[in-house]
């Protein structure tokens, strides 16, 4: 129920758009953008073309971060994020996190959830490009990240329990904890970026864990 209602509070963010050109994706919008498609096939055999068009690296708690839907190549809705477009059969959702995108699925009204085809020149694109040419070397890159976010994770919270045993009051009640890690300030950084790097890579394929995900950032 509670997800129902934040979808509809999502939906009720959606503008109109303004039916200007979808621009090509460029090399150096790498860092910056994401974009992906969905196909749609009625029964008549008609197909239509969404696009959904995202810039990463905005303040998202400003309300600056928005997801512009495309029809057929001609702008026809936006939203700020978390963003929910109707589109016949379902909605396309599009969530983000500190790292990329962390959602782009059109939802059926029977529940069913699919992945939007990133487009192939985008950074999400040559990851699943990687995937497809080389899926042995993909996994190893998705186990590495999942190794490091959880090493990185580790660290964190006995960091953060050694910090809170040394308050006095903890102290007294259930005694000091001292992690059995100790690493130096440059090995600590280094782990810090690595989880950095290994969430990045995470969310060029829409993998997101709101524990390993989220204790990155």
């Amino acid at each position: 129920m509670f997800k129902e209602w934040r979808r509809r509070r999502a939906v009720q963010r959606v503008k109109p758009g303004n039916g200007r050109a979808l621009k090509r994706f460029r090399w150096w919008q790498l860092p910056f953008r994401a974009l992906f498609y969905l196909r749609l096939t009625y029964d008549d055999g008609r197909q239509t073309v969404y696009a959904v068009d995202v810039k990463r690296g905005q303040n998202q708690s400003s309300g600056e971060v928005k997801a512009h839907l495309f029809l057929d190549g001609r702008h026809h809705a936006r939203s700020r994020l978390p963003a929910a477009f109707p589109v016949p059969g379902g909605t396309v959702e599009v969530k983000m996190s500190a790292f990329g995108l962390k959602r782009c699925h059109y939802v059926t009204a029977e529940g069913a959830e699919h992945p939007l085809v990133p487009d192939r020149h985008s950074a999400e694109g040559r990851r699943a490009h990687l995937d497809r040419a080389h899926p042995g070397l993909s996994r190893w890159i998705g186990l590495l990240s999942v190794i490091v976010l959880a090493i990185s994770l580790f660290l964190l919270i006995s960091q953060l329990i050694g910090t809170l045993t040394q308050v006095e009051p903890v102290a007294r009640s259930i005694g000091t904890f001292t992690s059995p890690v100790d690493l130096p300030a440059w090995l600590n950084t280094a782990v810090g970026l690595g989880a950095v790097v290994a969430s990045t890579e995470r969310a060029l394929r829409l993998r997101y864990n709101w524990l390993l995900d989220g204790g990155a950032g």
